[in-house]
């Protein structure tokens, strides 16, 4: 048992707890609280003078599938074979030794979600993660997690040359409809015990079509958005949109779907045209209108360690302090589904959390320990 005393708790439901305790028991938050008995046998923590976090979510990633300085041998995030890959999975091109989850875990994040990229009109299948771990199905929070499609430009660029769907907006449209409508027969014929021969994408697919898993869209510009938003009525779907790029411009029609969004990653630069109108205003939009969202980095396009940081320049933009904390903590563990889990701590849940040197939105805070289900993974406490 561990009991982290006098520090300033920020629970991530909104509640801040000044000389506070945290007990840790067995991985999980036993309470917290200002008034809490300290057990003889707890193991000790001073955290006077500090603050003491959830760990931080990032729910849209690359970690593991996308690694850094390898060049195309740390690509596999994008199998561009085909236009539309549902039989994909995430999982199963992590790499845990990626310096990408050092880099996580020293920055306080602790929880992600790994996604194939956005070569195609759907992707594959998603996971999340804790980002600690040398293998990654002992690392697993949910799985899978979600399924992938993509619209705009990049689906457009990768297969457009090849003289096959898709080469435009419609196109993307087009290739994603047929992907569903054969995903609905294909139900069909396995509920009827009609099947000779088993499609392991068109299973995949089916849990979305189930509501099982979401579909998690990449759509930047405002056009897109309304698409996939027209789709999520023509298929009665559960979806999030990804990016929301310009969902500031839309945010109105956003608001009359029951979606959640991510936002990220805003400290990029403007290297497409998809991107002309990135900015903070989106986030402060989309909270006038009550849309639930987090931020992302999507490392490694902006690196996990920018988490926070993102989360600082929302606040300094105009961002509540307390939305933008949430979008990195208890709402983003709310738009990756593991919110029973992780993303506040609250009694019960995962032993996930973070001691700061100070304020973790102050310019000079430092994380002094992260840990990840009550053991410490990184800094001076390990």
């Amino acid at each position: 048992m561990k009991a982290i005393k006098n520090g300033t708790i920020l629970t991530g439901t909104g509640e801040t707890i000044k000389q506070g305790t945290l007990l840790i028991q067995d991985g999980k938050v036993l309470e917290v609280g200002q008034r809490v008995d300290t057990p003889a046998n707890a193991k000790l923590i001073d955290a006077t003078g500090k603050y003491v976090t959830p760990g931080l979510i990032d729910v849209h990633t690359h970690i593991g599938v996308f690694s850094e300085g390898l060049g195309r041998t740390g690509h596999d995030f994008n199998e561009t074979t085909a236009a539309a890959t549902p039989y994909i999975r995430a999982i199963d091109g992590i790499y845990p030794f990626d310096q990408g989850f050092e880099d996580a875990r020293q920055s306080g994040v602790t929880t992600v979600q790994i996604m194939p990229g956005s070569a195609n009109v759907i992707g594959g299948e998603m996971v999340t993660v804790k980002t600690a771990g040398t293998v990654v199905d002992e690392m697993i929070v949910r799985a899978p997690s979600g399924m992938k499609a993509a619209f705009g430009e990049n689906p457009k660029n990768v297969h457009g040359g090849k003289g096959k769907l898709p080469a435009t907006r419609m196109g993307v449209a087009a290739l994603f409809r047929q992907q569903l409508y054969q995903a609905q027969d294909y139900l069909k014929r396995f509920e009827k015990g009609e099947l000779e021969k088993r499609d392991l994408g068109m299973e995949q697919l089916a849990k979305v079509l189930r509501k099982e898993i979401p579909l998690r869209v990449h759509a930047h510009r405002a056009d897109d958005i309304a698409t996939v938003l027209r789709m999520v009525d023509e298929f009665d779907l559960e979806a999030t949109i990804e990016h929301c790029t310009e969902g500031h411009l839309i945010a109105d029609h956003i608001a009359k779907y029951n979606v959640k969004v991510s936002v990220g990653p805003t400290m990029t630069s403007r290297t497409k045209q998809e991107l002309v109108n990135k900015g903070w205003h989106t986030l402060i939009e989309l909270e006038k209108h009550g849309i639930p969202f987090s931020i992302t980095t999507d490392h490694p396009v902006v690196t996990i360690n920018h988490l926070v940081t993102s989360a600082i320049q929302a606040v300094k933009a105009g961002l509540s302090e307390q939305s933008a904390f949430q979008a990195i903590t208890l709402r983003a563990a709310e738009h990756i589904g593991v919110e029973q889990q992780v993303g506040s701590l609250e009694k019960g849940k995962d032993g996930d959390f973070v001691i700061w040197s100070d304020h973790p939105f102050t310019a000079t805070a430092q994380v002094e320990a992260t840990y990840i289900n009550g053991k410490c993974v990184t800094g001076s406490h390990c």
